[in-house]
């Protein structure tokens, strides 16, 4: 979500006569991430209590000394709410809120005894007397609905920025194959946070259907499956355990020495846990892989799909991504979100020959810099922004 939201704030800002200014809670990659804000003035405070919660009395001060003709939150259920709501009662000013999937029904579920004391203290009226809501999807858009907000709603999705080495090129370039690729000429990347939301139980017993003796898959043995990201509550222990139940050989690949170890772990394993990854090893992890997917039960718009079909690379995901704009361009192949489902798309990914593979990607490449450059995206917004104040007609990605 973060990444989204600085290059959504860094492209409006190239806007002539738009200013924009970032207040956020600190964390430990502040340091290291203030310069990726640039050149955005960024303000970062301290936050008081359980992490989660975000309280941040120093930040409700600042915000409150602002005058800004609209603020934008993203993300809810934390203290800044509760900081915006006040801003607007001292300033009567409109806001707007991406909830960035937090309204869905997965999301709601999750942690519902916290979510409805929120509600109770400060969240219900900082949803509902928000100006506008942006929904990255319609699908997005309808949670809204059934979760009773009457706001208008905007959809206008994330963006993104295809890399040079993809852009302009006709994707017959590849990057020169290591070991530990010849000897699995085909990987399967996952990358993201490593949470229960995001399927990969349900991918790993898909994985050991596929690659049992006697599945009928006989490409199988050509693929493996790399799991890059951070843990989350623990997750990540859970599913070594279900790997080794499963019968899966995996290896657990540290930041350092990473390719010298798979590559020996690519001699015989089939899985591969590895660190997350940022910049350009998480680059380099889009460019070497062969296809990507997400088997998720609920995201917003995920920016790991729009990060893969920037690079060219076909990718598995299901209706609960909101990406349906794949399945029409001819980009993702669609599965549910139980094993069963995709088993059988692994096995159709599988099947497919090298130039099917690129494509699928080539196709997914067309689609972002078709719809997701974030100029366009930056665009769009600023018309948002232009009617919440009263200065403009009602854009069309607006509904009431």
């Amino acid at each position: 979500m973060f990444e989204s939201v600085r290059r959504l704030h860094q492209s409006l800002a190239e806007i002539p006569g738009v200013n924009v200014a970032i207040l956020r809670l600190e964390d430990k990659f502040t340091t290291a991430d203030l310069i990726s804000w640039r050149p955005l003035p960024v303000e970062s405070f301290h936050t008081v209590g359980p992490a989660r919660f975000g309280y941040s009395p120093s930040l409700g001060k600042r915000l409150r000394e602002m005058a800004q003709d609209i603020v934008h939150t993203h993300g809810i259920w934390m203290y800044m709410s509760a900081a915006t709501l006040s801003w607007h009662r001292a300033h009567h000013r409109p806001y707007m809120i991406s909830p960035h999937g937090m309204l869905d029904p997965w999301a709601v579920r999750n942690s519902s005894l916290k979510k409805r004391l929120a509600r109770v203290f400060y969240e219900d009226q900082h949803m509902r007397k928000a100006a506008c809501l942006r929904a990255l999807c319609q699908s997005e858009a309808e949670s809204m609905r059934a979760f009773g907000l009457r706001n208008p709603i905007c959809i206008i999705p994330n963006g993104i920025d295809v890399p040079p080495i993809v852009n302009g090129s006709d994707l017959s370039i590849e990057v020169q194959p290591t070991e530990a690729r010849r000897a699995h000429p085909k990987t399967l990347l996952y990358l993201g946070r490593i949470h229960p939301k995001k399927g990969l139980a349900n991918l790993l017993r898909a994985w050991a259907q596929v690659h049992r003796q006697g599945s009928g898959c006989q490409r199988s043995e050509e693929w493996t499956l790399t799991i890059a990201g951070w843990d989350q509550d623990g997750h990540e222990l859970e599913l070594k355990r279900l790997a080794t139940e499963l019968g899966i050989q995996f290896t657990d690949v540290g930041a350092q020495g990473a390719e010298r170890e798979a590559i020996a772990a690519s001699q015989s394993h089939s899985l591969l846990f590895a660190a997350p990854l940022f910049g350009a090893d998480k680059g380099a992890a889009y460019q070497n892989c062969d296809a990507f997917i997400l088997p998720s039960f609920s995201e917003g718009l995920p920016m790991a799909i729009l990060e893969a079909w920037a690079h060219g690379k076909p990718v598995i995901i299901t209706q609960q991504c909101n990406l349906s704009e794949g399945f029409t361009a001819q980009a993702a192949l669609r599965v549910e979100a139980n094993a069963e489902s995709i088993a059988a798309g692994l096995q159709k990914l599988f099947e497919m020959s090298a130039s099917e593979l690129r494509d699928t990607g080539a196709h997914g490449l067309d689609l972002v810099q078709r719809r997701f450059q974030w100029s366009n995206i930056a665009a769009e917004m600023k018309a948002v922004y232009d009617w919440v104040l009263g200065g403009a007609a009602r854009p069309e990605c607006v509904s009431l």
